[in-house]
């Protein structure tokens, strides 16, 4: 028995020891995957991490000669929006900041770091159309961005036109939880840097090819099969800390040729 108790005694010692000591840390949770835009703003950057689902890859069109002169081909007049008809447009008020009709035009004022706001039209569902916008900064630098959205769908698949705000354009592709740039960012000698200062924007679509039009100069061009049609809506997102404002006026939307 004498033998026994130093050796009760010393496992009763560790397993004191044991209960004192720290527990261990849980491991971390798993960081937060953004959502798809939905019709309330965020001031996440709809900007999505790559999934396994398959994208059709997209493909830009032959390059042309800089000399060549090209011109989007259109038809009749579908539409003509002045922004005076708040129905037809989704518009918030919210910590980012808003979306909003004024005298003529839609404002998108962000006032978030970082923020990314959007609107969308709720009418008509677009397939072929050339579509025009005047994109009126007055707040923005740097690599803040603005432009338009195409083919949105009820999914919130859709295809983004941006102009940065230190002079160049691309486009993003969001299909199926994946997102990409068809075309990245390329400086371009029709976008203003800074602001104030207004862009003619232009975007042809026909069947599966895009063309990409700044003050009625071609830009480039995209073939992409992903989304066939969809609404149309615009979109502005600060890169930094400083508050960014944006007027669109101005939409027509023709058929296509």
């Amino acid at each position: 028995m004498r033998q026994l108790f130093p050796a009760a005694f010393l496992i009763l010692f560790i397993f004191s020891l044991v209960g004192c000591a720290p527990p261990t840390p849980l491991p971390p949770l798993p960081t937060a995957t953004p959502l798809p835009p939905t019709a309330t703003p965020t001031a996440t950057e709809i900007w999505f991490p790559p999934t396994p689902t398959f994208t059709p890859p997209a493909t830009r069109a032959a390059i042309r000669s800089t000399a060549e002169t090209f011109s989007p081909e259109y038809g009749n007049l579908v539409f003509e929006d002045e922004f005076t008809d708040p129905s037809v447009w989704r518009l918030s008020q919210s910590p980012v900041g808003s979306t909003a009709l004024g005298v003529n035009e839609l404002t998108i004022a962000i006032r978030q770091p970082r923020g990314y706001l959007y609107s969308e039209r709720v009418i008509p569902d677009l397939r072929n159309f050339y579509a025009e916008i005047i994109a009126s900064p007055s707040i923005c630098r740097s690599e803040d961005e603005y432009g338009l959205l195409f083919r949105i769908t009820p999914a919130y698949d859709f295809y983004r036109f941006s102009l940065t705000c230190d002079g160049q354009t691309r486009l993003d592709k969001y299909y199926r939880g994946a997102a990409s740039s068809p075309q990245p960012l390329n400086y371009s000698s029709e976008v203003p840097p800074g602001a104030p200062s207004e862009t003619k924007v232009g975007v042809w679509f026909m069947e599966n090819e895009m063309r990409f039009f700044i003050n009625d100069v071609f830009q480039f061009s995209v073939m992409d099969p992903s989304i066939s049609s969809g609404l149309i809506g615009v979109f502005a997102r600060a890169s930094g800390e400083d508050p960014v404002t944006v007027n669109f006026s101005a939409l027509k939307v023709f058929q296509a040729e």
